[in-house]
């Protein structure tokens, strides 16, 4: 699905000229090294405690997106490695999470780019799809390989995305810098409680002690 996101979204911003190209490769280059080390690392820590983490990271990054104005951020492209450091961080840090639990990395991305790449909502959005094209199919081929995919929900829910995420660039570009990042921040905060709520799943056993 995220492949299938990633390809819709970037064509769409594509059209409108919000794709960075040179940022998206800068983050790819990262996101896919990561991506499968995330895949991989999915077997060796409790799913729950890293749910927990991403959600508390989620929120901070709302609340800075939010207030964005009244923070100290970069408020323009710097040069050099100022521009490429933070961009390999985030292609990093995005395609870990993408390969451990299955997000997209535009929540990780997006707000790096905009607070510390100095770049427009719309831009970050789109460069951030982008980068996630080959990211994705990396941790999504490791998946496969771990016999992690369920194969025969894959059709209707790439229809779906395919179609959702066309839809939801076009809405996106129309919409000015201010209100994009504060919808982007609303559903982080949204998914960011889903996470902080994960807990420890519960075994057969104690499912059973819980019933008698």
């Amino acid at each position: 699905m995220v492949i299938f996101t990633a390809i819709s979204g970037a064509i769409t911003y594509g059209l409108h000229g919000k794709v960075d190209w040179v940022a998206s490769v800068v983050l790819a280059s990262t996101a896919i090294i990561a991506a499968r080390l995330g895949a991989q690392f999915s077997h060796s820590l409790p799913e729950w405690k890293l749910k927990r983490f991403f959600g508390w990271y989620l929120l901070v990054i709302s609340v800075l997106l939010l207030f964005k104005p009244l923070i100290p951020h970069v408020s323009s492209r710097p040069e050099g490695l100022l521009y490429v450091l933070p961009l390999l961080f985030a292609g990093g840090l995005a395609g870990f999470f993408s390969g451990m639990l299955g997000v997209g990395g535009g929540t990780v991305m997006v707000p790096i780019m905009v607070l510390l790449a100095g770049l427009e909502q719309h831009v970050a959005q789109g460069s951030s799809l982008m980068a996630m094209i080959p990211s994705a199919a990396v941790g999504s081929y490791t998946h496969y390989r771990l016999g992690k995919v369920f194969q025969q929900a894959l059709p209707g829910l790439i229809a779906g995305v395919l179609l959702g995420t066309a839809v939801g660039g076009n809405i996106a570009n129309v919409l000015p810098e201010w209100a994009l990042r504060t919808v982007f921040a609303v559903v982080l905060v949204w998914t960011a409680m889903r996470y902080v709520a994960a807990r420890p799943k519960s075994t057969p056993q104690e499912q059973g002690s819980r019933i008698t």
